[in-house]
């Protein structure tokens, strides 16, 4: 039987021509298998990360987010608002607490808590499964987890309420661990303003950052201003520690008024008896002649490593966001010197500093790291991390540390901070008006420095720094002690009666 002409002329060449067909077959199967693997496996991250991917931020808002709690309260939670972004975040008490919350935003991302702690809260961070590996494989998401915060809600408050209708900062610590126990900035913002993808959004967007009042700046940590008289702390403490001063109580020799080394400017007091005033009563009365003197006379290179061991000129300060760096000028002459003794020229400080500051007094002269994360927890509640105290660097000696404990509390007693007294308490403080703007042409800043400590207590409780931005009254009239000392003095309050509750 004879085959089709066709077919029986292909029949030399059939069968290495479908053998050849098959091993392109599989060696396209195998290219595509490499192709996915690279995919999906080496280059996941790079697909992942990609700004024109939004499966990510599909998934990052398609289940509630984990919370941030102060107090064992939480003060944020989630809105199911369907469409594409399905959870929105809430705030409870928003201008209260977004100085540490920040704001997380479908449109503009994340900040403060809300971003360090991104992964946690959304759910994505490994360390909230066993076997993270395996979620990676499946795609499976986590509950998020919640960020248990330092803070004092009472003193949190306090804070916020004493600023009301001004524009300044409050930060306050736990001079022994470093524990952030308030952290406020006023005029604030309602993160809420900026959830969702609505229209509104980009409004409240534009709105609060063309705010002349600069809403989200977050003074606590972010503006540094001039620390005036509070940075005599500094100045008392380099001056005691390099043995320039032996007996707080002994004349300075210093002439008031001060002429500023090499020029015709002389420098003022607003109090009187400057003249020759021992450190004691020159520090209770903030004589400015004394301390630029002393300042000239410690010299640049002492100064700045006392200011440093303070925390100024620190770039990399994080509680966990990052915090700007307080400053004092390595390049001086005499003149900017003596003004920089006493917390003037180019000398800029936040409030959250000046805290670390007044800490430092109050724990025998060691600087204990900020930090704002009590620890982290899976939605169950169980501990995911956990911050342990740590000490930054030794400021001063003990010796100097108790000398200017001792100062502080004059200066409470009788002095420029009789506003900070609290009943049943000592309580050891620093004025400061702090002159700012071209020729000192701007209103006055208001500072306060404090420390707390319960007269059954074992240790200070709280330090405090306040800065008031537009304090009340004319010129002449603003003083840290009249327009910040009230707001330290509430903040203080509040942290002792939380710690009397609790019977600490």
């Amino acid at each position: 039987m004879s085959l089709p002409r066709g077919l029986d002329s292909a029949r030399p060449g059939g069968a290495p021509t479908i053998q050849r067909a098959a091993a392109l077959c599989v060696l396209l199967l195998v290219a595509l298998l490499v192709n996915a693997t690279r995919v999906q496996i080496f280059e996941a991250s790079r697909y992942d990360d990609n700004p024109a991917n939004r499966r990510q931020m599909i998934a990052r808002y398609g289940a509630p987010r984990g919370d941030i709690v102060v107090g064992g309260r939480a003060v944020t939670g989630s809105r199911d608002a369907g469409g594409m972004f399905r959870y929105e975040r809430t705030y409870t008490d928003g201008p209260l607490y977004a100085p540490v919350t920040g704001f997380a935003s479908q449109v503009y991302g994340s900040t403060l808590l809300e971003d360090t702690h991104d992964a946690l809260l959304a759910g994505t961070d490994p360390e909230l499964v066993p076997f993270p590996l395996w979620n990676d494989l499946i795609r499976a998401r986590s509950p998020g987890g919640d960020v248990v915060t330092t803070l004092d809600a009472a003193a949190q408050r306090a804070a916020y309420q004493g600023l009301a209708g001004r524009t300044g900062a409050v930060a306050a610590i736990e001079p022994s661990t470093g524990r952030i126990l308030a952290l406020v900035s006023v005029p604030s913002y309602d993160p809420g303003e900026l959830s969702g993808s609505r229209t509104s959004v980009v409004r409240a967007w534009e709105r609060l950052n063309g705010d002349a009042a600069k809403p989200m700046l977050n003074r606590a940590i972010r503006q540094t201003y001039p620390p005036g008289s509070t940075f005599k702390v500094v100045t008392a403490a380099a001056a005691l520690d390099t043995g320039l001063v032996r007996d707080l109580d002994a004349p300075t020799d210093s002439p008031d008024p001060y002429p500023l080394p090499g020029t015709t400017t002389r420098l003022t007091n607003e109090a009187r008896g400057c003249a020759d005033a021992s450190l004691r009563y020159a520090f209770e009365w903030s004589c400015n002649t004394v301390f630029a003197k002393l300042g000239v006379e410690i010299g640049l290179r002492n100064m700045t490593e006392a200011a440093e061991r303070f925390g100024f000129n620190d770039q990399k300060l994080r509680i966990p966001f990052s915090v700007a760096p307080s400053t004092f000028d390595r390049k001086l002459d005499g003149p900017q010197l003596a003004l920089s003794s006493i917390g003037q020229f180019d000398t800029r400080a936040t409030p959250l500093q000046m805290a670390m500051m007044a800490g430092a007094v109050a724990s025998d002269g060691s600087v204990s790291a900020p930090y704002l994360v009590e620890r982290t927890t899976t939605r169950a509640g169980d501990t995911v991390s956990a911050t342990e105290p740590r000490t930054l660097q030794r400021a001063m000696s003990p010796a100097t540390a108790g000398a200017l404990r001792e100062m502080m509390v004059n200066a409470v007693q009788e002095g420029t901070g009789r506003n900070a007294m609290i009943p049943g308490a000592t309580v050891g403080g620093k004025t400061g008006t702090a002159q700012h703007g071209v020729d000192n042409s701007g209103k006055p800043y208001a500072w306060f420095i404090s420390w707390a400590q319960a007269d059954d207590a074992m240790e200070p409780a709280v330090a405090v720094a306040v800065v008031v931005e537009d304090a009340a009254g004319e010129r002449g009239e603003i003083s840290g002690g009249g327009d910040a000392a009230p707001i330290a003095r509430a903040v203080m309050a509040a942290v002792l009666e939380s710690q009397r509750d609790m019977g600490r």
